[in-house]
């Protein structure tokens, strides 16, 4: 694919990921917290999660040993810290999930699809169509190097941390349900997202580069209206408790 075509795919990825965003509000994607048995057949949540990332994993390992730009310096970092978020995804992540929960395998196949276009839209931005000029050594002491990843690493243990508080909520053989207090919970019901989309954003930064910018709306398109129905089901279940805390939906103190 040439630039040319490959700047409009990413304007068609931006547009489908409006009408995600918008339908989002009105449809709670059926996993986790808002599992509906209206999504159809489901599979083991730790399988689908597995099915679901490793994709995009792959992908990206393939466009980067195939590229003659796999050992430059710059877009190997930026290789590493995107292989790193998705080896803990895909494999770590899965196997950390307590209970027997399920995951309907639209929604499965779904992120699928979706990881692997990220992961083709990330991999040949970055080692075949990026300027030969652009990733150099120089890059790593610009501010899009430093604060992007910065952002990246911070948003990655943020994510990790509040993934460890929701999985230790409940000590075992306890059944019932707690709001999260720990970490960013303090300020947020969807911490866990709030580390995810900073560090997309970081991505983004550190790229410099449309593919990183759609990459990051899609995040949020996904997560922000998630954010919004994970909320709502907090304040419905923890009326008392919830009422007294201001807590936002996922950015602090804004939303």
């Amino acid at each position: 694919m040439n630039l040319d075509d490959f700047n409009f795919f990413l304007l068609l990825m931006t547009i489908s990921a409006l009408v995600v965003f918008i339908c989002l509000f009105f449809v709670n994607a059926g996993y986790g917290k808002m599992r509906a048995a209206g999504w159809g057949p489901a599979i083991n949540n730790k399988v689908a999660w597995v099915l679901m990332e490793a994709p995009v994993f792959f992908v990206m390992l393939y466009l980067w040993g195939e590229s003659d730009r796999r050992f430059e310096t710059v877009p190997l970092i930026m290789f590493l810290l995107f292989e790193a978020h998705y080896f803990q995804r895909s494999f770590v992540f899965p196997f950390l999930l307590k209970g027997k929960s399920t995951m309907p395998l639209v929604i499965m196949f779904l992120g699928m699809v979706f990881n692997m276009v990220n992961g083709y839209m990330q991999g040949h931005w970055l080692f075949y169509l990026a300027p030969e000029n652009m990733y150099t050594t120089d890059w790593l002491t610009s501010w899009q190097f430093i604060a992007g990843t910065c952002l990246f690493v911070i948003g990655f243990i943020i994510n990790l941390h509040s993934d460890h508080v929701i999985r230790h909520l409940r000590k075992p053989g306890d059944t019932n349900h707690y709001l999260p207090k720990k970490g960013l919970y303090k300020y947020v019901t969807s911490a866990n997202y709030f580390g995810e989309i900073l560090e997309w954003t970081g991505w983004a930064v550190l790229t410099w580069s449309y593919a990183g910018a759609v990459f990051l709306w899609w995040t949020v398109a996904n997560l922000v209206p998630r954010s919004n129905a994970v909320y709502k089901k907090y304040k419905e279940e923890f009326a008392d408790e919830f009422n007294s805390k201001r807590l936002k939906r996922v950015f602090p103190f804004i939303y």
